[in-house]
């Protein structure tokens, strides 16, 4: 991080590189009493996400209270477990299979499908449990997606498996059409929002009988989301500017987390192999998108995953 009272007192050849990278950036400036500001540079994409979210909730947002998500909890079906799915009874990876028509690092995936014979396919496959993406503007996804899905994994004579709502959340409001919509777990990006808002989304994805599955990107992620009690957090392997993935990165992240947290490796997944890197980093799940809509036999490649 840069002190930005400090910036003037660097050499000059210091200044100019400062200048520079500044310029490159997006910057969030924090101010303390006092009046110190830090700056340091946000990851571009994602707040360009972040802000269009809250502009696209903002006409219904309105006060949630726990009470409120406690009471629509008790009023519905309990939904399966996300946290349970994620540990299966033979040790072997399990698999968040993603439904997901598009993104902006790889464009069309697969432009059309419908979410419910997705989640149908991946039920039938051996998926542990889906990954719905909500977000229409950059992932072409909707809640209607999500009910979709819900419905199909619930609908037949097999187990139902869980659905976690992929989306941006920063408000109760997402958690109650959450937990309306069928979905079992909530996704938290932890450099996306303040502590603050992490502590309201946990605290209302509880009320309302969800999981809480917190996304992290690095060290500094992973200290937040522990120091909010998270019982399951997923390494995102792919740089939020460059949309590259390394799954380098949860071989050095998974390691650090303590026992009783269950990891997840998301992103960056597309064979047996890359599976193997993420399970001997210590993941007990994958969560697979790209790999698995494109896949013509998706049991076939979840199989993979698994070392079968």
């Amino acid at each position: 991080m840069l002190l930005s009272s400090s910036i003037g007192l660097m050499p000059w050849n210091v200044r100019i590189a400062a200048a520079k990278t500044m310029q490159k950036c997006q910057i969030r400036r924090l101010r303390f009493p006092g009046g110190l500001g830090l700056i340091y540079p946000m990851a571009g994409k994602l707040d360009e996400i972040i802000a269009h979210k809250r502009r696209e909730i903002a006409p219904r947002l309105r006060p949630v209270s726990e009470d409120e998500l406690g009471r629509l909890h008790a009023s519905l079906p309990a939904p399966p477990s996300f946290a349970r799915a994620l540990l299966r009874a033979d040790g072997r990876l399990a698999i968040i299979a993603e439904i997901k028509r598009r993104s902006p690092s790889a464009g069309d995936i697969k432009a059309g499908a419908n979410a419910g014979d997705q989640a149908a396919r991946y039920h039938a496959a051996g998926a542990d449990a889906l990954s719905v993406l909500t977000d229409e503007r950059y992932f072409g996804g909707s809640l209607d997606d999500l009910r979709d899905a819900a419905g199909r994994v619930r609908a037949g004579p097999a187990p139902a498996i869980p659905c976690l709502r992929k989306d941006f959340m920063v408000h109760p409001i997402q958690v109650r059409e959450a937990r309306e919509s069928g979905a079992s777990a909530i996704l938290i990006i932890v450099r996306a929002i303040p502590d603050e808002e992490i502590r309201v989304l946990r605290g209302a994805a509880a009320a309302a009988g969800l999981d809480a599955l917190f996304e992290i990107h690095d060290e500094a992620d992973l200290e937040r989301a522990l120091r909010h009690g998270a019982a399951i957090i997923g390494v995102n392997n792919r740089d939020l500017d460059t949309f590259t993935t390394d799954l380098s990165l949860s071989e050095r992240l998974i390691p650090r987390m303590p026992a009783g947290v269950t990891a997840v490796s998301e992103s960056g997944i597309h064979a047996g192999a890359d599976a193997a890197r993420a399970i001997a980093a210590g993941a007990r799940a994958a969560l697979v998108g790209e790999a698995l809509m494109k896949a013509a036999d998706p049991a076939a490649l979840i199989a993979a995953f698994r070392g079968r």
